[in-house]
């Protein structure tokens, strides 16, 4: 049973920091895409950045752009998100997402949430201003 387990949330002052992290277990993972996607209170939930497998290919939300920044560790089936300057409309639950197959990470920001083939929990962050 595929689990993707995601941490590093929590209350942060606007313009501070936050590093995420999503781990997967209980499958293989080397044909698999990885990524973040967010939902703020009474909106749809957005994409927010993917990464290749190999890690040399990313891929954000224009929006975000400068600010976060995904990475990922294979060995640990792990994928990062660092969030740096943030405001109070980053204020969401973080979810991480996986596709089992290997696409772009702009492909993978283009499938929908029913397309997902796993999703964690969440986590949630908030940003006070």
């Amino acid at each position: 049973q595929v689990q993707l387990v995601e941490s590093g949330g929590g209350l942060v002052q606007a313009g501070g920091s936050l590093r995420l992290s999503c781990a997967a277990s209980g499958g293989t993972f080397n044909t698999a895409t990885m990524g973040w996607f967010r939902q703020a209170p009474g909106k749809e939930r957005e994409f927010v950045a993917t990464i290749s497998r190999s890690g040399l290919t990313t891929y954000y939300a224009d929006s975000l752009k400068g600010r976060f920044t995904i990475s990922g560790d294979n060995a640990k089936n792990t994928v990062y998100l660092q969030m740096n300057s943030l405001k109070s409309e980053d204020t969401a639950v973080y979810y991480c997402a996986l596709v089992s197959r290997l696409i772009t990470p702009q492909a993978m920001a283009r499938v929908p949430p029913s397309g997902m083939d796993y999703w964690g929990k969440g986590t949630l962050v908030t940003v006070s201003s």
